[in-house]
């Protein structure tokens, strides 16, 4: 392809109400570059997590850019990349491949899109005690977005103990000691309590997964809330929140600044962040 034309994808699960497609080629159209942006549904395919390096090789072969990764495959693709940025290395999780010829070389946007989206719609939020629901890809991201905001103590919960605590000794090992400690499933009454905000990185919320990822009743409004979730903007968990007058943080930021990132790695043109923030308001509204 010329330097003006792009072909880039993304591989996961249920990803038909993705606005990755909208978002890039929304902005490459205002750049004037020819940009296809395919979706590669795995559950379509009927193919599981573990061949998802497979769909990789597969993209390099057929000429592609770059591809987008999400869930369940963040984590499934390490394996069967040739080289991770010093970030998506220190995540242990991948959303962005971008091909250098016959080169894989994985990056991690999503750390970078939820830290900007959080300072941009949380500016003030305190920090001291953080409650994180969710170890996974995106969940590793956010977790070292928020001690690289500051965060004093960070306590993460998941449904699979062992991924929580895996993640939590990567984090003291980065971050420091005592900085992030993993708590059991059962104790979500206790760890919620008391804590200055709470963030959902589950996909407890998208529109394949509806519902609450916690019961309501362990909100109350001295927390802030923020969610990764954006399809629907407004998730059971956001709309929940606000009701009681908890500041809230959608996931429409960190979707918008994740996407402009990887755009300026596939094209490595500077992408126009406040039109891609407007896109997303634009997409959510009329979807």
């Amino acid at each position: 392809m010329s330097p003006d034309s792009y072909l880039v994808g993304l591989i996961g699960s249920g990803i038909g109400p993705s606005l990755s497609p909208a978002l890039h080629e929304r902005e490459a159209d205002r750049q004037g570059l020819r940009y296809l942006y395919r979706l590669i549904d795995i559950g379509t395919l009927g193919v599981p997590p573990e061949r998802t390096g497979e769909l990789v090789r597969a993209a390099r072969d057929m000429g592609y850019d770059g591809l987008n990764v999400t869930h369940p495959c963040k984590q499934q693709v390490l394996a069967h990349l040739d080289a991770l940025s010093p970030q998506a290395e220190a995540l242990g999780a991948v959303n962005t491949v971008v091909f250098d010829g016959s080169r894989a070389i994985g990056h991690n946007t999503d750390a970078t899109g939820f830290a900007a989206s959080f300072a941009r719609g949380l500016p003030d939020a305190p920090l001291e005690r953080v409650v994180q629901l969710g170890a996974g890809g995106a969940g590793a991201a956010v977790a070292h977005a928020l001690l690289a905001l500051g965060a004093a103590r960070l306590t993460v919960l998941d449904a699979v103990p062992e991924r929580a605590a895996g993640l939590v000794d990567s984090l003291n090992r980065h971050f420091g000691p005592g900085r992030a400690a993993a708590a059991d499933l059962l104790d979500i009454a206790a760890r919620t309590a008391g804590a200055d905000g709470l963030v959902n990185a589950t996909p407890v919320g998208m529109a394949a997964h509806p519902g609450l990822p916690l019961p309501a009743e362990l909100l109350h409004p001295a927390q802030w809330v923020a969610e990764v979730v954006y399809r629907p903007l407004e998730t059971a968990l956001v709309r929940t929140a606000r009701a009681l007058g908890c500041p809230t943080l959608d996931g429409g930021g960190m979707a918008a600044y994740q996407a402009a990132d990887s755009f300026r790695l596939f094209t490595g043109r500077e992408p126009d962040t406040a039109r891609m923030l407007a896109d997303i308001a634009d997409l959510t509204s009329t979807r």
